[in-house]
C-alpha cells in the first residue's frame, strides 16, 4: 500500500494544478448558477489529499529511505531531457509544509474573500500556486526546477494583478513581474552554459561533475553568479527586492504564502545549487554580500514603515538574506532550519494582519490603535508569530539563529553580529506595529472593529498552536542539540539581542501623525528608511534611463534610417521602372538584342578580371 502511493508521488506536484484546471468552468465565468463556493471546495479537496498523500509518503520513507522517480520525456541526438523526482525526508518534509500552509491559506481566503466576484478565480490561482511550489521541492533535475520557478513568476504576476481594476494593481503586477524576469534571464544563461558544461542537468548529476570540474576562475565565476541571480531575484534579494513590497497590492491570503514558502521555493533552488556555485570562491563571496546588504538593510527599512503589510513584508527579505549568508558560508542546515522556522512563524503573522485588514479595511498603521480588546484572537495570533521570528527562547527561529551563530561565532563573528542585528531589529519593528495596532485608543477606522469570523480565526489559531509546538516537532525529528551542547554564551547574546529589540520597540516614541523629526538628520534618515534607501529612484535614473535612451535612439534609426533607406529602394524603383517604360517598343527582337548585348557585355568583363 505505502510502497504503491510512493510510485504515485508524481501526482504530489499535479494535486494543485488539477484543482486550478478543474476550477476553470467557474473561473472564466462558463458555470454562474452555482455561484463560486464549489470551485473552492474543489481545490480545498485538492489541496488536503496532497497533505494526505503526502503524510503517507512521508512516514513510508522515514522507514524506506529515499528513492528517485524518473520518466523519460525528450531524447533527441545528445539532447536528453527527463522528468524526474527526488523523494526524501527532506523534500517531503518541505512538500508537507507547503501543502499544509497552502490548505490552511485557501480555508482562510474563504472568510477573506468570501464576497469577492473573482473568488473562483482566486482558488484557481492558488491551486497553480501551489503545484508549482510542490514541483520545485521534489524536482531533481535543473531544468525541470527552472521550468517551475518560471511558473511561480506567472502565477505572482496573476496575483499580484487579481484586482486588476485598480492601476495601482496593475503597476504593481508588472514592476513585480519584469524584476524577477531579470533573475530568471541570467538563471537561464546559466541551466544552459551548465547543461553544456556538466552534460547533465540533474542534481545528482551535477554533484559528480563537480568533483572533477576543471573551469576557469572567469568561467566559474560567471557561472555562479548566473546561477544566483535566479534565486535572488525570487528571494527578493538586493537589488531584485522591490517586487515583494509592490507584491503587497495583490490579496493578503496570496501574500500569506508568498511571504513564507513561495521565496522559500527560491533559497532551496539555490541550496541545491550551492554544491556548483562552492566552484567560486567570488560568487560565495557575492552571496554573503548580497545577503548581508539585503539582511541589514531591509531590517532598517522595515521599521520606518506604516504600511502593515510592507512593515512586515521587508522582514522576509531580511531573513532570506541570512539564508543567503548560510549557503554562502557552506552551512546549508542553518538555511534549511531558517527557511522552515521563518515560514510558519511569517504565514502565522501574515493571517494576522489579514484579520487586522479585514475587520478594519484599512492597513495605514497611523490610523489604528486600541484593536487589543476587541481582537483577542487575533492579538495571541500576532504575539505567538512575534515570538516565533525572532530569537527567544523556546520558540523556532531561536534554534535557527542560535545553530548559525554557533557555526560563525568563531571563524566570522562579524556575521554572526548580523544575525543578533537583524534578530534585535526585527524584534523592534514588531513591537512597533504592536504597540500601534493593538495599543492605545481605538481610531475612527478601528472603533467599531470585531473579531474575525471563524472562516479566518479556525486556521490562524491552528497555526497558533503549531508554531508553539514547532520546538517539539524539532525535537522528534533529532533537529535540537541536548542541553549539556549548548554555548551558554551565544545564547544568552541572542536573547538579550531580541529583549534589547522589544525594549526599544516599546520605549521608542511613537506620533500617529506620523510627522516628520524637525532635526534635519534625523529628517533625512526617516526619508531614507521609508523610501527603502532610494533604490527606485536610482533604477529610474540609471538602469530605466539607459533603456529609454535606447529605445528612442532604436526608435529614431528605424524610422529614419531603416526605414529611409526602404523607401529610397522603393522610390528608385519607381522612378526608374517609370523611365523604362517609355523605352519598352514591344518588338522582341529588340529585346533579344538587349539580352544579347548585356550577356556578351558580362562575358568580357569576366574575361578581362581573369586576364
Amino acid at each position: 500500500m505505502i510502497q504503491s502511493l510512493i510510485y504515485g508521488s508524481w501526482l504530489l506536484p499535479l494535486y494543485g494544478f488539477f484543482g486550478a484546471l478543474l476550477t476553470l468552468p467557474w473561473s472564466i465565468g462558463l458555470i454562474r448558477r452555482t455561484g463560486p463556493r464549489p470551485a473552492v471546495y474543489i481545490n480545498l479537496l485538492m489541496t488536503t489529499v496532497a497533505c494526505v498523500h503526502g503524510s503517507l509518503v512521508f512516514w513510508g520513507l522515514w522507514n524506506t529511505g529515499s528513492q528517485e522517480l524518473t520518466w523519460q520525456w525528450v531524447q533527441v541526438a545528445d539532447l536528453n531531457l527527463s522528468i524526474s523526482l527526488d523523494l526524501s525526508i527532506l523534500n517531503l518534509g518541505t512538500l508537507e509544509l507547503i501543502a499544509g500552509l497552502s490548505l490552511l491559506a485557501q480555508f482562510f481566503a474563504l472568510g477573506y474573500m468570501d464576497k469577492d466576484w473573482a473568488l473562483a478565480r482566486f482558488f484557481a490561482l492558488m491551486g497553480f500556486f501551489e503545484g508549482a511550489m510542490s514541483g520545485v521541492v521534489l524536482s531533481s533535475s535543473l531544468f525541470s526546477a527552472y521550468f517551475l520557478l518560471e511558473l511561480l513568476t506567472l502565477s505572482t504576476y496573476l496575483l499580484v494583478g487579481f484586482w486588476y481594476a485598480q492601476p495601482l494593481v496593475v503597476t504593481a503586477a508588472r514592476d513585480a513581474f519584469l524584476t524577477k524576469r531579470v533573475g530568471d534571464v541570467l538563471l537561464l544563461m546559466g541551466v544552459v552554459a551548465l547543461s553544456g558544461l556538466a552534460g547533465s542537468l540533474n542534481f545528482n548529476d551535477l554533484y559528480e561533475w563537480v568533483k572533477t570540474a576543471d573551469l576557469s576562475t572567469t568561467n566559474a565565476t560567471l557561472l555562479g553568479l548566473a546561477l544566483i541571480a535566479g534565486p535572488a531575484g525570487k528571494c527578493a534579494q538586493f537589488p531584485l527586492h522591490l517586487w515583494l513590497d509592490e507584491a503587497m497590492e495583490g490579496p493578503n491570503p496570496a501574500s500569506i504564502l508568498r511571504n513564507s514558502v513561495v521565496v522559500t521555493c527560491g533559497a532551496y533552488v539555490l541550496i541545491k545549487l550551492q554544491p556548483v556555485i562552492v566552484l567560486s570562491p567570488i560568487a560565495l563571496d557575492v552571496l554573503i554580500a548580497i545577503g548581508v546588504i539585503t539582511a541589514v538593510g531591509a531590517s532598517l527599512v522595515a521599521i520606518a514603515q506604516i504600511d502593515l503589510k510592507r512593515a512586515l513584508s521587508y522582514s522576509t527579505s531580511a531573513y532570506l538574506g541570512l539564508v543567503f549568508i548560510a549557503v554562502g558560508t557552506e552551512w546549508p542546515g542553518v538555511a534549511l532550519m531558517l527557511l522552515f522556522t521563518h515560514a510558519v512563524a511569517k504565514a502565522l503573522l501574515f493571517m494576522s494582519v489579514g484579520a487586522i485588514i479585514s475587520t478594519t479595511n484599512n492597513q495605514n498603521l497611523t490610523e489604528m490603535g486600541g484593536l487589543g480588546s476587541r481582537m483577542p484572537a487575533t492579538v495571541l495570533a500576532f504575539t505567538t508569530a512575534s515570538l516565533g521570528m525572532t530569537g527567544l527562547l523556546p520558540l523556532g527561529c531561536f534554534w535557527a539563529f542560535r545553530l548559525g551563530m554557533d557555526f560563525l561565532w568563531q571563524e566570522q563573528p562579524l556575521l554572526a553580529v548580523v544575525f543578533l542585528v537583524v534578530n534585535g531589529l526585527t524584534a523592534m519593528n514588531l513591537m512597533r506595529v504592536f504597540r500601534l495596532v493593538f495599543l492605545g485608543e481605538p481610531q475612527p477606522k478601528t472603533r467599531r472593529a470585531p473579531e474575525v469570523n471563524w472562516l479566518m480565526a479556525l486556521p490562524m489559531v491552528t497555526l497558533t498552536i503549531f508554531v508553539l509546538l514547532v520546538p517539539l516537532v524539532m525535537a522528534r525529528m533529532s533537529l535540537l542539540p541536548p542541553w549539556q551542547y549548548l554555548n551558554i554564551p551565544i545564547v544568552v547574546v541572542l536573547v538579550l539581542s531580541g529583549l534589547v529589540g522589544f525594549v526599544a520597540g516599546a520605549a521608542i516614541s511613537l506620533n500617529k501623525v506620523w510627522s516628520r523629526s524637525r532635526r534635519r538628520t534625523l529628517r533625512l534618515l526617516q526619508d531614507v528608511l521609508a523610501n527603502a534607501f532610494y533604490t527606485g529612484w536610482l533604477y529610474q535614473v540609471t538602469v530605466v534611463f539607459v533603456v529609454d535612451q535606447f529605445s528612442r535612439f532604436s526608435s529614431w534609426f528605424d524610422r529614419y534610417v531603416v526605414d529611409g533607406a526602404v523607401n529610397l529602394v522603393g522610390v528608385a524603383s519607381l522612378v526608374s521602372g517609370e523611365g523604362l517604360k517609355y523605352s519598352a517598343s514591344g518588338q522582341s527582337q529588340a529585346y533579344i538584342l538587349t539580352i544579347v548585348i548585356g550577356v556578351g557585355l558580362l562575358g568580357l568583363l569576366f574575361t578581362w578580371t581573369l586576364w
